[in-house]
């Protein structure tokens, strides 16, 4: 009798043995899934911060880069405007001295055409004695 006890004990504890391993890998199913989920929840999180870092990064160097380029134009449209005065300043100074030359120019045209009606006048007046 003790050794069908002893089996029936045995067949029992064996009988057993699966249900309680079920519930042990039941456990490890869980905890597996609530330690991914942890470690999904946790990459997102960086991958988020990250994105974030990078948009900023992003951002700075777009505004450094319309910085510069606007620096570029501004120092372009003040050479460009020196650039005008000048040719502005030289075509002024030649216009000035064609004028000069010009105006001396129908001064004597005018004196010599005086000069010649003087003469003519001069030799009228001696002829007409």
């Amino acid at each position: 009798m003790k050794s069908i006890l002893r089996t029936l004990l045995a067949v029992s504890l064996l009988g057993v043995l699966p249900i309680a391993l079920a519930q042990d890998v039941g456990s490890d199913v869980k905890k597996g899934a609530k330690d991914t989920g942890k470690a999904t929840d946790d990459a997102a999180k960086s991958t988020g911060h990250a994105t974030k870092v990078a948009g900023k990064d992003a951002a700075k160097d777009t505004e450094k880069g319309v910085d510069k380029t606007g620096h570029a134009t501004k120092v372009a449209a003040k050479d460009t405007t020196k650039g005008a005065e000048k040719v502005a300043d030289k075509t002024g100074h030649a216009t000035k001295v064609a004028t000069k030359d010009a105006v001396k120019g129908t001064e004597k045209g005018a004196k010599d055409v005086g000069h010649g009606i003087k003469k003519g006048t001069e030799k009228t007046v001696d002829a007409v004695k």
